[in-house]
Formats: structure tokens, sequence, C-alpha cells
């Protein structure tokens, strides 16, 4: 995401193979317990919850305009990680009902943020179970931990944002940790349309509604599903073999609405510039969609980031941050929100560099002149990247100070093993999750030196890096 205000320019197996049953082991092995309440991220401590891994949502929403309620009965197939007795889901609005493999199961709100799950039999570690659980609300109304994440009016209503936007709307494993297929089907009224993340499966009018499926082909983080609503321009095609989709609404008044067409019409030329440098697209299509109303920012949903009305020299700039974060961020996602650092540096980084390859500064001089800039300013330099702590993970500091920090490993490894050391992080990773200590750790391996002093520059000391070739300058 870019902040556009805040920036700166196991056992059953055993069981099975010797012909067991699982009533056998219930009796000798360990005793069903529950799964924790939350994935283990201390930042955001119920984010997630233990003792599940989800395989698949599929969700079906309708959503009332005129009353701001969404109805929902969304499907879960998950394996259970060790033998439960119950487990959690992350969901804010009021649940209706909860079934397990067909049978009503038991729940609980210990608080608003947390469902409760008892099934009528404790789950076999390793097994997987299919869940159901029907719920509606009002999701406008609804605040948590500070955070009131529903973004829609009485004619558009987009499900956008970051940490955390899945419990607003579908009942989920909410962490980057534990991705997942994601089908989508949303009913609205027929004169609307519904946009979200992989392709366009259905839409089938039935009176008054119609309902449109969307489907990915590639495992998500929950907080970057999406769908919106409302009447869009649309266009599509294929680029090279990956198809595009993009979306503007039609509220936004001309020429503002053609504008916003034609950078979205530009994402698939980013997604071949970047793909010379980072590899292989990893998802099997992209896009975009910009709304009329007004986030604040943009958000790099998977496949189809979305986007407030944009104007200016900086526009493209955003859309190249966004393309950036399909492989930093949505193929290879934060093991933890204190790592954000990587991604966001990594997709300013990235803006430096597509200035650079089209006739703009060197993203060297670019580094060396925002280092210059905010050398004086203390408190910019007392963020430590690698730990900014859960209320600045989307500060300044976190973007400007980790893309220089970015361009500055690449000035001191070397173009060569950087552009190693990118491929083989987005490569080795693709599909699952990283931190920042383990990029630490293979950029020193890839390049074979020592670089703790490097990064505890970068990324730790509370003052500017000494403009030394060690920490990255020419």
């Amino acid at each position: 995401m870019r902040p556009l205000r805040r920036l700166l320019p196991g056992l059953l197996v055993a069981v099975l193979v010797l012909g067991g049953s699982a009533t056998a082991i219930a009796g000798d092995g360990p005793r069903p317990r529950p799964g924790a309440a939350g994935i283990g991220d201390p930042y955001f401590p119920q984010d997630g919850n233990g003792g599940i891994d989800v395989r698949r949502y599929d969700v079906d929403v309708a959503y009332d305009f005129a009353r701001g309620r969404l109805s929902g009965t969304t499907t879960l197939r998950l394996r259970a990680t060790h033998d439960l007795s119950r487990f959690n889901l992350d969901l804010l609005l009021p649940v209706q009902a909860v079934r397990v493999d067909g049978r009503r199961a038991d729940w609980t709100r210990p608080d608003r943020h947390e469902l409760r799950i008892r099934p009528a039999e404790p789950v076999p570690a390793g097994e997987v179970v299919t869940v159901v659980v029907r719920y509606a609300g009002r999701p406008g109304r609804i605040g948590w931990e500070g955070e009131r994440n529903w973004l829609a009016d009485r004619r558009e209503v987009v499900a956008m944002n970051q940490p955390h936007m899945a419990p607003w709307w579908f009942p989920a494993n909410d962490h980057p940790r534990d991705k997942a297929l994601v089908d989508v089907s949303v009913t609205v009224p027929a004169d609307q349309q519904v946009v979200g993340n992989g392709r366009l499966v259905s839409r089938r009018v039935h009176g008054a509604l119609a309902t449109t499926r969307w489907r990915a082909d590639e495992p998500m983080a929950p907080y970057l599903a999406f769908f919106a609503a409302g009447r869009f321009q649309v266009e599509q095609g294929t680029d090279d073999g990956l198809p595009w989709y993009v979306a503007v609404s039609r509220r936004i008044p001309e020429p503002a609405r053609s504008r916003a067409m034609d950078l979205m019409r530009r994402t698939p030329e980013v997604v071949r510039w970047a793909e010379r440098l980072l590899g292989p697209y990893p998802f099997s299509t992209t896009g975009g969609l910009t709304t009329s109303l007004d986030p604040g920012f943009a958000l790099e949903n998977q496949t189809r980031p979305t986007y407030p009305v944009l104007g200016g020299d900086g526009a493209l700039a955003i859309l190249v941050h966004e393309v950036a974060h399909q492989w930093f961020g949505d193929s290879v996602a934060v093991r933890g929100w204190r790592d954000i650092w990587v991604n966001e540096g990594a997709a300013t980084f990235l803006e430096a560099r597509y200035a650079e390859a089209h006739g703009g500064p060197p993203a060297q001089r670019w580094m060396e002149r925002t280092h210059a800039a905010l050398s004086g300013q203390e408190s910019f330099w007392q963020v430590p990247l690698d730990d900014p702590g859960p209320g600045r993970i989307f500060s300044a500091p976190v973007y400007l100070r980790g893309g220089m920090a970015f361009q500055a490993l690449r000035q001191r490894i070397g173009e060569d093993d950087f552009a190693t050391l990118l491929r083989t992080w987005l490569g080795a990773r693709e599909g699952g999750h990283g931190s920042g200590a383990q990029l630490e750790e293979l950029a020193a391996e890839v390049s074979g030196e020592r670089l703790d002093g490097f990064f505890d520059a970068w990324l730790r000391a509370p003052r500017p890096p000494a403009r030394t070739a060690a920490n990255g300058f020419a």
C-alpha cells in the first residue's frame, strides 16, 4: 500500500498406514486441544488463528446499498494442524449459524473479533473439514482497534484496506502467513457491476438482482481479497499472453475519468517492465480499478490493485508501486507485520528504478538526494525499520528509508548480485512469505560479503547512515 497523504514526494498418518482408526488414537495419543486465538504476530495478537490452515474460501455475499447491509455465507476448507477440540476465525459481523462437515457446530463470540467454533466431534490433525458460516450486518458501522475499514456510499462500495479488511465481510484466518484460494460471488442490483480478484467467471441476472463470480487461480493473503460494486467503465484484453482487466468508476467526472483509464491501461506495460527485473509475473491475470470513493491510499489487491483518483506526475509512480507489490507483498508476503519494510521498501525503490529506466534521474542520485534532504529530520531516522511498531508500519520511513536501503544495497553489492538477490528471493519464496532477517541473510549469501554493518546503518541505527562506500554511497 502507498498512503498518499503520509508519503514524502503426524500421528494420524501413522495410524492410517498401520490400518488403525482415529478412535484408537483418541484414547492413546494427545488429547484434542483448542486452536489459539491468534497466529502469533505480536503486532496484532488476535490476527489469524492457531491450529488451522485454510485451503480455500468460497465467499457468497449480497450487499444492500440503501441499508449498508451485507449478508453472506462463506464456506472454508481448512486443515487441522493438531488435534482440535475447537478453533477460531476472525469476523466482525454478527453470526447466524455455523456448520462443520454438514453438522451443526456450537459457536461463541469471546469478543467482537473472534468467532470460536466447537465442532460436534474433535478434528484430528491433518484432517480437512468444510466449515460454513452464515452471517449478516452493517460493516460500515463496525470499528475495531481504531480501524473503520468499510469504504462505501449509497452507490459504490470497495472492500479494500491493509493490514485488515477480511473480517468486515468474510470469516478468515486473517494473517498473510496463511494464504488460500479465494472464490467470491457478490449479489447487488442488476444495474451495478462487480469487480474482484482473478478472473471473471460468470454474471447471472435474477430479477432485479445480479450475482457476479470472481475466482483467483493462486492463493492469497485474506486482506488482499476484495470486491468493488458500482457502475464502472471496463476494458480488457491480453498482453503477451497475460489477460488484463481494468475498471474506472463512471462517477468520476471527465476529464479525470479518461485520465484514470489511460493510467489503468498502462498496467500490462509496467508488468512487462517489472518482469525483466524480477522474473515472471507470479499470477495468471493483471489489472486495476480506480474508485470514485476516497480511501486516501492505493492498495495492491492481488491481480487487481485499487486506486483513488490520481493526478499529476506522481500517478504513474503509484501504479508502478502497486504493480511491484504483486511480487513483493502478494506473491511473497510478510512473515510478520514487522517485516513490512521489505515490501514497501522494494516497491518504493522500484518507483525510482522505473524512473531511471525511462529518462528520469538514476536511482542512486534519488537515494543520495533523498538522504541529504532528510538527514536533519531526527524523528525520521528514529523509526527502526525492522521493528517499527504496529502504529508505524505505514509511516514514511518504512517507505523512503526502506526504498533508499534497497538502492544502497544495489550500489554496495553490485548490479549482478543485486539482480540475483531479487530473483532468488522472489523465485524461492513464490506463493509464500519471508522476513526481513531472512532477506539480510540471503543478501550476505548471494554477495559473499559481511553486511551486518550495512543493515545496521540502514535499518536500525537512529541516525542517517554515514555517506560511505560501505553504506552504498558512490
